[in-house]
């Protein structure tokens, strides 16, 4: 199904470095028969998991711009827009006291979108698309870009991360519990092989479960950059910009099954979905978000 590609890059990178350290745990846990040692397995799988989701935040920055084709636009560009558009995103990311200033690119594309990412709060970038700079006036794309900043100045990336390593630990521990109670059901002869495909099957199995409370904690942090959004710039100016991407789903989305896999850190998610797929929804639905904001005047 479509929105099965749809999770994120970062739970995919997740489960390929799960997969893979699982393998190795199991080839190293049968040969040197420690399969069954639960502490062994807690220590394996509070590392492999923290490690997976810590290597994705640090490489956030570099594959965002590998992805996006993001260009960094500097301080003093020639181009007084997109000079402009740096010291705009500059004076709320002061407004917001972060330590440095984040980077500020731009990425062609006909979405009307933006994201932040970056593994610390001094070292994060901010990133809009072209179709947004086109298709917002002035005031909605600094409710954009306040919003950016709060999600730099809540430490929403960090916290994220916290939250996958542990939600990789969990998949990781009990993925293999199921893994030797099931191959000690089987015949000798096949225990390995059996005990080797359970464990794998566990590893994505418990990591799509576990992204249900990973995206829920996201559905919240959307919430919380809304209102630091409506801080950093107005909240006239954040209920303006989520109303322009809810009138106009197709331009948040015009390109969408190209490079969706970083939909996680963009502001919008404006694709409607239901059942299963409603729980894996990384942002919550615009008319909540702008309820949110007004009740809050």
């Amino acid at each position: 199904m479509v929105w099965l590609k749809r999770i994120g890059l970062f739970l995919l990178t997740n489960i390929l470095i799960m997969a893979t350290v699982g393998v190795v745990w199991s080839i190293l846990g049968t040969y040197f028969n420690i399969t069954g040692h639960t502490a062994y397995l807690v220590v394996f799988s509070g590392v492999a998991g923290f490690g997976g989701a810590f290597f994705s935040l640090m490489i956030s920055k570099w594959m965002a711009k590998t992805m996006y084709g993001v260009k960094i636009i500097p301080a003093n560009s020639p181009d007084p827009q997109l000079r402009n558009l740096v010291e705009r995103v500059h004076s709320m990311a002061k407004a917001a006291r972060l330590p440095k200033m984040p980077e500020v690119g731009i990425y062609e594309s006909p979405d009307m979108n933006a994201f932040a990412t970056g593994p610390s709060k001094a070292n994060s970038l901010v990133a809009v698309s072209t179709g947004l700079l086109h298709q917002m006036n002035e005031r909605e794309v600094d409710g954009v870009l306040a919003h950016e900043v709060a999600h730099i100045a809540n430490g929403d990336m960090v916290t994220m991360t916290l939250i996958q390593g542990v939600v990789n630990t969990f998949a990781l521990f009990f993925s293999r519990i199921l893994a030797n109670i099931i191959s000690s059901q089987v015949d000798e002869r096949y225990r390995t092989v059996v005990y080797f495909g359970c464990s794998i099957a566990g590893d994505i199995l418990f990591t799509l479960l576990g992204s249900m409370v990973v995206n829920y904690y996201s559905r919240a942090r959307e919430f919380r950059a809304d209102a630091g959004g409506a801080r950093y710039s107005t909240r006239e100016n954040m209920i303006n910009a989520l109303r322009r991407l809810q009138v106009s789903p197709q331009l948040a989305y015009a390109n969408s099954d190209e490079k969706d896999q970083l939909a996680t850190m963009k502001i919008s998610d404006n694709r409607k979905k239901g059942g299963l797929a409603a729980l894996l929804m990384t942002h919550p639905p615009l008319e909540e978000r702008i309820r949110a904001l007004e009740r809050a005047r």
